[in-house]
Parts: structure tokens; sequence; C-alpha cells
């Protein structure tokens, strides 16, 4: 039966997939979030606030909306008219999960307003059919750093931890915007046996540098032979970022999902401040620009 609560929310983290030689595998989330509160009206209406607020307010085309209604139709459940306030602090379109985020939160809406009674683990694996990969919609709905595949039945099979230590992290968010198609066209159909090993090794070592407090070993895993090069010349960031000196009080640098933007973690004994001022007297060296927001690892997922 559809749910009689009358408002119903949710609070979904941001989050960057790949995290390197991860690729489409492994995600974290962190502290910038996607804050809905949505309530049956009798018509569709959304107020939006924060990032982005004129794109997240449009009807037309709205991902959380559009979602919400294609689930309840493919249930065959008929969805009801509901009024959303927005608050986004997500980068729309960069590599920071918005449409992962947005998806979970229409799949949410519908299972709640539509009485669907999905798991969790449904629900994600829901998300990641329509992302096409799983890694981002699972940090996301969960939390900390997540490990993610596509298993049978339509569900996720996800493994979820919370890294030892602190990670701090700087984000650099360019101003314009990237399509992940435009992202992914530039990858090519195969790789050598010697890159995907590199990619294997470099991937498994990240994790036990996060399991294990294992900051230095982080700095030397962070090498991607399987999507970076290639989007490199879409995300001019990157190469810059990746040239970074440790004595910056850098650990490394890695697109965020498919860019435009880069994660960069942060060597969590130097100061923040000067590193932040550093990267961006590195960025204006090199000609370009970036928003620098400092953030962490989010370890609560979806919060309703």
């Amino acid at each position: 039966m559809p749910s009689k609560k009358k408002t119903f929310h949710l609070r979904l983290p941001a989050t960057s997939a790949n995290l390197g030689p991860a690729f489409d595998a492994a995600a974290l989330a962190f502290n910038l979030f996607l804050d809905i509160r949505a309530s049956a009206a009798p018509e569709f209406s959304i107020e939006a606030y924060g990032r982005d607020s004129e794109l997240c307010g449009r009807l037309e085309n709205h991902l959380i909306l559009n979602t919400y209604r294609e689930v309840l139709e493919a249930g065959k459940r008929r969805p009801i008219s509901l009024a959303l306030k927005i608050k986004n602090e997500i980068p729309l379109g960069k590599g920071c999960g918005s449409s992962a985020a947005a998806r979970l939160a229409g799949i949410a809406l519908a299972v709640h307003f539509g009485g669907l009674g999905w798991s969790g683990s449904r629900i994600v694996g829901e998300a990641s059919r329509r992302e096409h990969h799983p890694d981002n919609a699972a940090a996301c709905w969960l939390g900390g750093v997540a490990v993610a595949r596509m298993a049978g039945g339509g569900e996720a099979q996800v493994a979820r931890m919370l890294p030892k230590g602190k990670w701090p992290l700087l984000l650099a968010v360019p101003d314009q915007a990237l399509p992940t198609e435009e992202a992914r066209r530039v990858l090519p159909a195969n790789y050598s046996r010697a890159d995907v090993v590199n990619n294997i090794q470099n991937s498994m070592l990240m994790l036990a540098a996060f399991v294990q407090g294992r900051h230095d070993l982080l700095r030397s895993v962070l090498h991607d032979r399987i999507h970076q090069p290639y989007r490199a010349p879409l995300c001019p960031l990157l190469p810059a970022l990746e040239n970074l000196s440790p004595a910056a009080g850098v650990l490394g640098s890695v697109l965020s999902g498919a860019g435009p933007s880069v994660l960069i973690f942060l060597d969590p004994n130097a100061s923040l401040d000067r590193t932040k001022a550093r990267v961006s007297r590195h960025l204006a060296a090199a000609a370009l620009t970036a928003e620098l927001i400092p953030a962490k690892i989010e370890g609560r997922g979806v919060r309703r």
C-alpha cells in the first residue's frame, strides 16, 4: 500500500568514484549533501536552494522526478504528485555523484510513496542499473568507502568500509561540466594485460592503505592506466595536479568519477590552509582555475 506519511526526508552524500585505479569498482562518500523533503501535493512542484538551484528547480526532465515516475510505472503503481523542497550542495555534472544521488532519491521516493517494500540492496541495484555501474550508488547509499559489482537479479553486491585514521580531502571543481557519456566515449574497447594487472595491483593496495591507515602506501598506488590517461585531455586539472610534489602536503590526485573535478588526498599532518594555498598557486601557474572545496570521507550514507 502507498505510504500515508505526509513528509519524507532524504539526505544523500556526494560521492567520488573510481579513485584512480579502481575503475567502476570503488567509490567514497564525502560531506556535501543533497537534502530533499517530499510531500504529497495536488501537482508536482519544486523549491530549490543552494548550488545549481536553477537547474535543481526545473520540473522539465528532472532526474529525481523522472526516476520516481519510471519506477512506479514499471511496478504498475500510479505516481502521486509530489512537492519537493531541495537543498543541494553537490556540483552537477562534474564527477561528484550528483546523478547517482538523484536516481537514488527518485527510487527511494517511489518505494516510500508507492509502498513498494524494496530492500536497500534492491534500491542500490536499481540505481546501479540506471547508472550502468554500481560504485557511486553503493557509496552514496552506505557511506564510507564502497566496493561494488552488479550481481544476479538486478541487485548490487557491495562491501563497505570506514578507512582507519584521518583522510582529509580537497576537491578541485572547474567551472565547466563534463557529461559522463562524453567521458566514456574516449575509452578504448581493449586493454593490454600489463595495464589491467597494474590496475588490479594498485586498487588492491589502495584498499589496504585505507584499511590499515597507510598514507605512505596510498601515495604510490593511485596511478591508473584504464581511464585517466584517456580522459586527461578533457580534464586539464588532472595532469596539472598529478604533478604536485609531496612537499605540497598532497598524497595524490585522481579524477573524481569521470571528471572533470579532481579529488586530492591530503597529508593529515599538513596544514589545510597552507596546502590549499599551494594548490591554488600551482593551478594559477598552469593558467587553470578551480573551486577548491575541503572535504572529508562521510561515514554515513543516506539518511531518512
